[in-house]
């Protein structure tokens, strides 16, 4: 028992010990048990108890630490001092004197001036020295810091700078110096800062810098260095403790080039020509600090590279486009804090890669999406793609609130319209089934909305934890299908729909008319396609990689150069291959049907009406193109530019996504369904029908048992012949047998009747039904028996024909207050006049 307990509190002491914040946090500093998410680093507001969430908010890693620790805070090409007086006797009057230093600046002098030799600081900068002869600084041999800069020198004599036995610190910047002879520099045993940079070296050697005993900082920036000595280059420079190449054409370091260089804390090798490091090359430098290998052409670091370089804090290898990292590469480095791998595409990426680094702060990567793999680094740059942010899957807050008002809107519409069009039969069914086919995949896109503003809300505060995960998920995938799916159906419908409408306009008198099964073989045809192409790539992750997943949204606009080529391939095809013919397509196709309507337009119109109706068409036309355009031309233009290498912000994707891309999906049940003429009047005449229903039904049963009453005395009393209903038909009509109703009217011309046959169709069923269907005959046979009483008893038969005109009004009137009280009647089926002469 007591063996038990003992080992449970060693675990336990162990855990404690081992303790360390989840993924996606970070510590308080000295407050261990405190752990804060990495958006509160550096947020301007104190979080932690001690302040340590705002240090160390600004890289001071690499050579800002080392320059103040080993040189101070100064700048190598700072001279401001305290003003004095002039403390030498004689010196040229066109120079400058402050205290023992001489400036000569900017003076077009040919040739070093005589000065006393007691200076301390000599300066002859933008001058036109050519040469610098033996022995021309030798009187000076107090000299401590000589300014040679922006001058033409071209050569230097190996004896030049003798008896300068004090100086420290040489300026030799930005001349035309093409050779350091040997032993140049022997005589300058305390010289700590060699400044060379910006001239035209072709070569140095071993022994152009013997003698250099307490040399720190050397810098040859921007020369045209093709390699450097195969001999320690250390070897006359000790101390030498910051070593700048950048801006040269180096094309390798050998193994031993840096032998000897025990103090080296600062080494950069940026823009030169790498290719190759051997795998020693940097061992022998236990002390660096910071090494600089970015912008070259290195493809492969060996695995140890980095093994001895235990104090390494910062390391930067950008810009190597075709380096390849292994996932132990940074196993080794216990102690780096930045970590700049910018530029670079990281095929293998892995939280393996960077789990070791456990003092790092900083990392840097070309894509936002790299950060999620380092989830333990207070500060991961970029810190968005435009899409994402650190903290949430949408960086842009209005794109948090639109994207639901664009779902919203993109699915209620095309439901809308769906729901409409099925409870609104059309004249033209095959029409309104492709409209309805068509809003259903626009809304698709509205439900890929929805699930991006749902996973929003989801990884709000924290999405850099989950976002290589979210890329990866089942969920991410289906959704950039759907989107995909919605997207390529929408486009291929819209191109059925154009050429469909073309044909018809067009061409006329052409046997091509869509028929049921070509229609329904079209749109099958079309939804199959639409599968095939947002789903294969989800089938062959090999030859397409993580196609869905390349941002935090989902969706495969790819505009960047680094994805497979299978996929860039397959993403080329279908955006400026599929959708570009589409899009061509729909334009040519509308402008050549307003060329037509205008044409026919100019023969049969009249000028107010043909310019009143061009106006219409043109605006719809324009409408529909116009939504195409601002829909799709922006995603051709992002393609072009991805295959032309063009930087593209990764802002503008997220734009492109959450507003370009769905307006048609949005726009299109405005375009083809609710502005059309036919939909807005069966709309509006539902709707008033629906307001205005009950007080319909009410007044139907009442007036039913009113006009019967009247229409009995009526033919009773005037002696009216009113033929009952002979039959009744079937007029199938939402369930309802409508009523047969047999008028007798007589004309002043004969003395015979003649029977009209009115057919009454309704939509209305059961007792309403019936009782309007009683109104309805009641009303007539009323209508009857006035224009008969009329006829017989107020006027003879053979009276003027004033009397059937009155009585033939009377009947018409009858039929238009029936039309108008009953609106819910869908068709009138009249009778054919009857022959004349009967």
């Amino acid at each position: 028992m007591l063996l038990l307990l003992h080992f449970a509190m060693g675990v336990l002491i162990c855990g404690v010990v081992a303790w360390q914040c989840p993924l996606g946090h970070f510590p308080c500093g000295n407050l261990s048990d405190v752990c804060l998410p990495q958006p509160l680093h550096c947020n301007n507001v104190v979080d932690c108890g001690n302040g340590a969430d705002e240090e160390n908010c600004g890289d001071n890693s690499g050579w800002p630490q080392l320059f103040d620790k080993f040189f101070g805070v100064m700048s190598p090409y700072s001279r401001k001092g305290k003003l004095t007086e002039c403390l030498l006797e004689i010196y040229p009057k066109s120079c400058t004197c402050q205290g023992k230093e001489l400036d000569c600046d900017g003076l077009n002098l040919r040739s070093i001036p005589n000065a006393p030799p007691n200076i301390t600081v000599f300066s002859l900068q933008k001058n036109r020295l050519r040469t610098l002869p033996a022995f021309v600084f030798r009187r000076y041999a107090s000299l401590e810091k000589l300014y040679l800069q922006n001058n033409q020198i071209r050569s230097v004599s190996s004896r030049a700078f003798s008896g300068l036995h004090n100086l420290t610190r040489l300026y030799l910047s930005h001349n035309h110096i093409t050779v350091l002879k040997p032993r140049v520099f022997q005589d300058l045993r305390w010289l700590e800062w060699l400044i060379i940079d910006n001239n035209r070296l072709i070569k140095i050697s071993q022994k152009s810098f013997l003698g250099l005993q307490s040399l720190v900082m050397l810098v040859l920036l921007n020369n045209t260095l093709h390699e450097l000595p195969r001999k320690s280059i250390c070897k006359g420079m000790p101390q030498l403790n910051w070593f700048d190449l950048e801006g040269n054409q180096i094309q390798s370091v050998r193994n031993s080039t840096f032998l000897g260089c025990d103090q080296l804390t600062v080494l950069v090798l940026q823009r030169n020509a790498l290719s190759l490091l051997g795998e020693n090359t940097f061992s022998p430098l236990k002390k660096l600090g910071e090494l600089d290998i970015s912008a070259n052409k290195i493809q492969k670091l060996p695995l140890n590279i980095f093994q001895n370089l235990q104090e390494l804090s910062n390391l930067n290898l950008s810009y190597n486009p075709s380096l390849s990292i292994h996932s132990q590469q940074f196993d080794f480095l216990k102690s780096l804090e930045s970590l700049s791998m910018e530029g670079i595409e990281i095929n293998n990426i892995q939280n393996r890669m960077f789990k070791p680094l456990r003092a790092l702060s900083h990392i840097y990567f070309k894509k936002f999406q790299y950060c999620g793999y380092a989830p333990h680094v207070r500060s991961c740059k970029p810190n968005t793609d435009g899409i994402s942010s650190f903290e949430d899957l949408l960086a842009n807050v209005v794109l948090r609130v639109f994207v639901w008002v664009v779902a919203f809107a993109t699915c209620f519409g095309n439901l809308f319209v769906v729901c409409m069009r099925t409870y609104i039969r059309a004249e033209n069914q095959l029409h309104a089934l492709s409209i309805k086919s068509l809003c259903c995949a626009d809304c698709l896109m509205g439900i890929y909305l929805f699930f991006v503003g749902a996973y929003d809300l989801r990884y709000r505060g924290e999405y850099n934890r989950h976002a290589q995960l979210w890329m990866a998920s089942v969920p991410c995938r289906i959704m950039g299908s759907l989107a995909m799916l919605s997207t390529e159906v929408s486009v291929l419908l819209l191109t059925y729909l154009t050429i469909e409408k073309y044909l018809c306009i067009v061409f006329p008198f052409s046997n091509f008319r869509p028929k049921r099964c070509r229609t329904f073989s079209v749109l099958t045809a079309i939804w199959l396609l639409g599968f095939a192409v947002a789903f294969t790539p989800l089938w062959n992750e090999d030859f397409f990689g993580n196609y869905y997943g390349r941002n935090g949204v989902c969706f495969p606009l790819h505009s960047d150069q680094t994805e497979r080529p299978g996929a860039q391939a397959y993403s080329v095809a279908i955006f400026l291959g599929v959708n570009l013919i589409a899009f061509v397509t729909i334009v040519f196709c509308y402008i050549s049907m307003f060329c037509s309507v205008r044409r026919t337009g100019l023969q049969t119109a009249e000028l107010c009406n043909r310019i009143s109706k061009e106006i219409g068409i043109a605006k719809r036309f324009f409408f529909i193109v116009f939504t195409d355009a601002l829909c799709w031309l922006p995603i051709f233009l992002l393609k072009l530019l991805s295959l032309l290498h063009a930087e593209i912000p990764g802002s503008i994707t997220s734009w492109v996504v959450i507003f370009i891309l769905p307006i048609n999906s949005a726009l299109n049940p405005i375009l083809y369904t609710l502005t059309t003429r036919y939909f807005r009047e069966k709309v509006r005449h539902l709707l008033r029908e629906r307001w205005r229903r009950r007080s319909e039904l009410s007044e139907a049963a009442a007036s039913a048992a009113a006009n019967g009453a009247v229409a009995g005395t009526a033919a009773s009393a005037g002696g009216a012949q009113s033929v009952p209903p002979s039959a009744s038909q079937g007029h199938a009509k939402v369930g309802f047998t409508s009523s047969l109703i047999w008028l007798e009217t007589f004309d002043g011309k004969t003395s015979g009747a003649t029977v009209a046959s009115t057919t009454i169709v309704t939509t209305n069923g059961g007792a309403a039904g019936q009782a309007m269907a009683g109104a309805a005959t009641a009303g007539v046979a009323a209508a009857t028996a006035m224009t008969t009483t009329g006829a017989s008893g107020a006027t003879p038969r053979s009276s003027s024909s004033s009397s059937s005109s009155s009585s033939t009004s009377t009947v018409a009137l009858c039929r238009f207050s029936f039309l108008k009280r009953f609106s819910n009647i869908d068709q009138i089926i009249l009778p054919p006049p009857p022959p004349r002469g009967t």
